[in-house]
C-alpha cells in the first residue's frame, strides 16, 4: 500500500466510525492513533511527528475563543428554562391567533426571537411545542403543518446569532465571529420571510388547515396585550443587540469594543438579571443550567480532540492535497464545488450533529475553497444553512425526536385530544426540509445575502499605485549643490594630521 491510496482508505474510515454509531470523539481517536501507527511503520513520517500531538492538543484548547461557547451555552439555557419561551408565544399567539393562520405566523416569529436568545434547538421545540401544539390541535389546524412549523422554528436558532455553530466556524475558519455574525443575518431573515410566505400560500390554497382562532379566545386585548408581548421583546431584545453590538456582529457596527468571550460573558450575566426581573431565578434553574452547559461544552471538547487527532495523521499523509486535488478539479468551478460539498453534508447530516460536522469536515473543505478564491464568511454561513436540515432529517432529525417525545408526554397527560402520529410528524418536516434547502441554493447562486450586511474590504492594487512625482522645476542654477546639502547635514570632519617622516 502506498502513501497516495491511503489518505482515501482513512476518509473511508473515517465516513465509517461515524456512522456506527459508537461516541465520535472516540472513534475518531482511536482511527486517528492507529492510521498514525501504522504510518510510522511504513515509513511515511517519522515517530517525532506524532510527539507534536501533545503541543498540538494544547494549542487548540488555549484558544480564547472557545471560551465563548459556554458562556453563551449558559446564556441561552437560563433564558430557557426561566419561561421566557412560554411568555412569549402565549403573548403572540393572543396577538396573531384571530387571523388566518395567525398561529403558524407566531410560531416562526417567536422562533426567530428566541433562536437570537436561547440558542439551544431542543428547548425552543420543546417550550413551543407545550403552549402551541395543544393550540393548534383544538383549533383545526392541519396536523402536519403544526409539527412542521413547529419543529422548523426551532431549527432557525442554528442560523441566527448569537448561535454556537456559528463560533464554531469561525474559529475553524479563522475569521472573525462578528464579521460570521453579520454574514448569517441575512439568510437568517430571508430564512424566517420563506417560512411566513409559506403559511401565506397554504392560508390562500388550504383556509381550513389554517384557521384563525375565534376573538373571544383571547384573555388579553388592547393595551394590555400589547403591554404583555413588549415585556417579553424588549429586555430580551436589549439583551441581545448589546452582546452582539459590543463584539462587532450587527450590520452597521464595524468597530467591536469585547471579544466574543467577554462578551457572551456579558450575555450570561445578562441572563441572570432578565431572570431575576421575571421573578424567576432559583437555585433549581441555576443548578439545571450549569449542568446542561457543563454536558455541552464537554461534548464540544471531546469532539475538538478526536478530530485533531484525526485531523494531523491526515495531514501527514497528504491527506489535505488529495482532498484539494479531488475537489478543485470538479467541473463548473466555484459553483461545483459549492453544490457538491452541499450535498455531501447534507447526506452528512442525516447522521452527524453539527458539531462534528464543523470540527470533522470543514478543516478539509475551508483551505480548498480559500485556494479557490470563495469568500470563508460567505461559504461558512452556507454551510450553516445547509447543517439546519440535519435537525429536520426524516427520520433521524433530533428536532423530531424532541416533537415526538413531547407530544407523547402531552397526550398521556391529557393535554392533547389525541395522539400525534410518526407520519404526521415526518410528513410534514419534508416540506419545511425542502424550504430550507431552497434558501441553501439562494445563498450560493446569490452571495449577497450573506455579503450584504459585511464591512466593505479594503482593497489595494498595488499595480495602479502612482508614486509622487518629483518636482524638477528648478534650473540647475537654483538647485542646491548636492554637496553643500551633505555638508548641512554633516560638516567635513577634520584632516588628520600627517605622521612625520621617518628620519634618515
Amino acid at each position: 500500500m502506498s502513501m497516495e491510496t491511503f489518505a482515501p482508505l482513512m476518509f473511508a474510515g473515517l465516513i465509517f466510525v461515524m456512522l456506527i454509531g459508537f461516541p465520535v470523539a472516540f472513534s475518531l481517536g482511536a482511527l486517528g492513533l492507529a492510521s498514525g501507527f501504522y504510518a510510522i511503520q511504513m515509513g511515511w513520517f517519522p515517530a517525532s511527528f506524532m510527539g507534536n500531538l501533545p503541543l498540538n492538543l494544547f494549542g487548540i484548547l488555549s484558544n480564547d475563543l472557545l471560551l465563548a461557547i459556554p458562556f453563551f451555552t449558559l446564556m441561552g439555557a437560563i433564558l430557557e428554562k426561566c419561561g421566557l419561551a412560554e411568555d412569549l408565544l402565549e403573548s403572540m399567539s393572543q396577538l396573531f391567533g384571530p387571523a388566518r393562520g395567525g398561529l403558524g405566523y407566531s410560531v416562526i416569529v417567536v422562533g426567530f426571537i428566541l433562536g437570537a436568545i436561547t440558542g439551544t434547538v431542543a428547548g425552543q421545540v420543546i417550550a413551543m411545542a407545550m403552549i402551541a401544539l395543544p393550540i393548534m390541535m383544538r383549533h383545526g389546524y392541519d396536523m402536519r403543518y403544526a409539527t412542521g412549523v413547529l419543529a422548523a422554528s426551532g431549527t432557525i436558532t442554528q442560523l441566527v446569532p448569537p448561535s454556537l455553530v456559528l463560533v464554531v466556524m469561525a474559529d475553524q475558519l479563522g475569521r472573525s465571529v462578528g464579521d460570521m455574525y453579520k454574514g448569517a443575518w441575512g439568510p437568517s431573515i430571508l430564512q424566517v420571510l420563506i417560512f411566513l410566505t409559506y403559511t401565506f400560500v397554504l392560508t390562500r390554497l388550504r383556509p381550513h388547515a389554517l384557521p384563525g382562532i375565534p376573538l373571544e379566545a383571547r384573555t388579553a386585548s388592547g393595551w394590555a396585550l400589547w403591554k404583555q408581548c413588549l415585556r417579553g421583546i424588549i429586555p430580551s431584545a436589549v439583551l441581545i443587540f448589546a452582546v452582539l453590538g459590543s463584539m462587532g456582529g450587527l450590520p452597521g457596527i464595524s468597530t467591536a469594543i469585547c471579544t466574543p468571550t467577554e462578551a457572551g460573558a456579558m450575555g450570561a450575566a445578562g441572563a441572570f438579571a432578565l431572570a431575576a426581573l421575571h421573578r424567576r431565578l432559583t437555585w433549581a434553574l441555576v443548578r439545571d443550567a450549569m449542568a446542561g452547559t457543563m454536558r455541552i461544552t464537554a461534548m464540544v471538547v471531546f469532539i475538538l480532540i478526536g478530530s485533531r487527532v484525526f485531523s494531523l495523521v491526515f495531514q501527514g499523509v497528504d491527506g489535505g492535497i488529495w482532498i484539494e486535488h479531488m475537489l478543485s478539479t470538479l467541473p463548473g468551478g466555484q459553483t461545483g464545488f459549492l453544490i457538491v460539498v452541499n450535498i455531501f453534508i447534507f447526506f452528512l447530516a442525516f447522521f452527524l450533529d453539527f458539531f462534528e460536522i464543523a470540527f470533522i469536515i470543514l478543516p478539509m473543505l475551508g483551505p480548498v475553497a480559500d485556494k479557490m478564491g470563495i469568500d470563508l464568511i460567505w461559504f461558512g454561513v452556507l454551510l450553516c444553512v445547509n447543517m439546519q436540515t440535519s435537525f429536520m432529517h426524516p427520520p433521524f432529525g433530533f428536532a423530531l425526536f424532541y416533537l415526538r417525545g413531547i407530544s407523547d408526554s402531552l397526550f398521556k397527560g391529557g393535554v392533547l385530544p389525541r395522539k400525534v402520529e410518526s407520519r404526521d410528524i415526518y410528513l410534514g418536516a419534508i416540506p419545511f426540509v425542502i424550504l430550507q434547502l431552497v434558501l441553501v441554493v439562494v445563498v450560493i447562486f446569490v452571495p449577497q445575502t450573506v455579503t450584504v450586511f459585511l464591512d466593505p474590504k479594503l482593497e489595494v492594487d498595488l499595480d495602479s499605485v502612482v508614486m509622487p512625482a518629483v518636482d524638477t522645476s528648478m534650473d540647475n542654477e537654483e538647485a542646491p549643490d548636492a554637496n553643500d546639502m551633505l555638508d548641512k547635514v554633516a560638516p567635513p570632519a577634520e584632516p588628520e594630521p600627517a605622521e612625520p617622516a621617518p628620519a634618515k
